[in-house]
């Protein structure tokens, strides 16, 4: 016991004691100075941890005890920086950062001395190449018509976009850097649902306005959908889409918030809201609360916008509710424009970690149930799917156009491409990068110009790969890729190929006859127009 606490308390007495002793030695040794004031520092450090009563490590371990906290606060600097293989995943790689780090410099991203991936790991994923590549096709034509039989205002968006990211959790110049990267390339950047700032009107890149529960930017009073005002923002020519978001991938079903101390004056004065306050999106929207309903406010929108494309997007949570929708397109005649599917391993904002770690369905899952529900009920070919959820290379887009998407959105890989180094601070403010803070001072480290050009070299080179993949398979464009080029590892002695993996319904296969698969079958007797609830199975 006495060993124990001579051991715990032992360089606190050595600093107390050596202060005390050498204090009357000072005018005669003017080299003990430095030591004594380092070790009455140290003393009133370690008086400080007996004093206090938050941490027990310090009361122990008096000066000691400071060790471990400071060593936990810059463990993830040194695990990201020095101890993290190139492969490992958190959430994005090293490998995976630094190929959008070296396109967006326009820098090569080739690798020599092959491939640095297991290929005899479960779950490796390939593309499987033609004897007879097709020429390269121009990146520029990979683009997408959306705009159903009821819209009026067809928008021709690329392949590649920007993902929804708010002003507010994006600072100023962020904003103002991805939105000029957009004008440069010519592709979309979705205002997420914190509303239409200024900075997003600066350089006059394409809009997909996002439209949350919050309805900011369009908000009455009360917080209720306010359609005067919608009019007037939807009616803007640099808004070519709207988007509503039922859900996102990072926290699906649970809202937003952005923290009081983030509510600057002008988000204020963009989303609508009171300063002091926590800005809070509800979990769920008040303009409707059935299938039936959200299909009719689909068709208000579209006609307050002057017939632009309108569309939602969502995580897959309970299958029976897209269906819900869908039979409730069949019986109203409304259909949306477009869907976005957003994978549960998105999501660029801060969640609760059991929403990060355990809600919603992976976008695989998710974008191949949505295409499968859309096909069997003969609505595919009227409606445009878009798929967001940790794509930053051209495989990734390559993967999802695959099993049904029509084009991909990415948030944290353009956040790479203008300066973010993953060190997921984004919720306190404190970005180091000036990426995601409101603080004028981090921002202005953020320089527009360049990390615009940054944006668009992203995006051409990205596409640029993507071409090149294809013409390796034999395709002239990406709309032409489907499950039978991709190909999965099992095991280690067996590959299948996506075609083989997953069921594909046939047109019109849920509307009449056999229905391919039980699950399919049951969750559509489940689904209900009337109702978000489920029938009896």
């Amino acid at each position: 016991m006495n060993l124990s606490l001579l051991s715990r308390y032992a360089f606190f007495a050595f600093c107390v004691l050596f202060t005390l002793a050498s204090l009357p030695f000072l005018s005669l040794h003017e080299w003990l100075w430095p030591f004594t004031l380092l070790a009455g520092v140290l003393s009133l450090i370690g008086i400080g941890d007996l004093l206090q009563t938050r941490h027990a490590v310090r009361r122990n371990y008096p000066i000691l005890g400071n060790i471990r906290y400071l060593v936990e606060g810059i463990r993830p600097e040194i695990r990201q920086y020095l101890l993290e293989g190139d492969a490992e995943q958190l959430p994005f790689s090293r490998a995976q950062r630094s190929l959008v780090y070296a396109r967006a410099k326009n820098e090569g991203s080739d690798k020599p001395f092959g491939t640095l991936s297991d290929v005899y790991q479960n779950g490796f994923e390939f593309i499987s190449h033609s004897m007879r590549p097709a020429p390269l096709s121009d990146p520029c034509s990979f683009r997408v018509e959306i705009g159903g039989p009821q819209c009026s205002q067809p928008y021709s968006a690329s392949l590649f976009n920007i993902s929804a990211m708010s002003f507010g959790s994006l600072s100023a110049n962020a904003i103002r850097a991805l939105n000029q990267g957009a004008k440069l390339g010519e592709f979309y950047h979705d205002t997420g649902e914190g509303s239409i700032s200024p900075y997003h009107r600066e350089h006059g890149g394409d809009l997909v306005w996002e439209l949350g529960s919050g309805y900011f930017g369009c908000r009455a009073s009360d917080g209720r959908f306010d359609p005067e005002r919608f009019a007037v923002q939807a009616a803007s020519p640099q808004v070519k889409m709207i988007e509503i978001k039922l859900s996102q991938g990072a926290k699906p079903g649970h809202g937003g918030i952005l923290p009081k101390h983030k509510v600057t004056e002008e988000i204020a004065n963009t989303r609508g809201v009171p300063m002091g306050e926590d800005c809070i999106s509800p979990s769920r929207h008040s303009a409707f609360s059935t299938p039936t309903e959200l299909l009719q406010f689909i068709a208000q929108l579209r006609e307050l916008s002057g017939g632009k494309p309108v569309g939602f997007k969502f995580c897959l949570g309970h299958p029976w509710e897209f269906m819900g929708i869908v039979k409730a397109m069949l019986q109203t005649g409304i259909l949306p424009d477009f869907i976005v599917v957003d994978g549960k391993e998105g999501g660029t904002g801060a969640a609760p970690l059991e929403f990060t770690d355990h809600l919603g369905v992976p976008l695989r899952e998710g974008l191949l149930f949505v295409h499968n529900t859309l096909v069997g009920s003969n609505l595919r070919d009227k409606i445009r799917l878009g798929a967001s959820g940790k794509i930053v290379s051209a495989f990734d887009i390559a993967r999802v156009l695959a099993i049904g998407a029509d084009w991909a959105n990415s948030a944290r890989g353009f956040m790479f491409a203008i300066g973010c180094i993953q060190s997921q601070s984004c919720h306190t403010n404190k970005c180091p990068t000036g990426v995601a803070t409101q603080d004028p001072l981090r921002q202005r480290a953020l320089v527009v110009e360049d990390k615009a050009q940054r944006v668009y070299n992203f995006h051409r080179n990205t596409l640029k790969a993507l071409a090149e993949m294809l013409a390796a398979a034999g395709l002239d464009h990406p709309s032409q890729i489907d499950a039978k080029h991709l190909v999965q590892r099992m095991s280690s002695t067996e590959i299948k190929l996506f075609a083989q993996q997953h069921v594909f319904l046939a047109p019109g296969e849920l509307l009449g006859g056999k229905i391919e698969g039980e699950f399919y079958e049951r969750m559509w007797r489940m689904a209900r127009a009337d109702s978000f609830d489920p029938a009896a199975a």
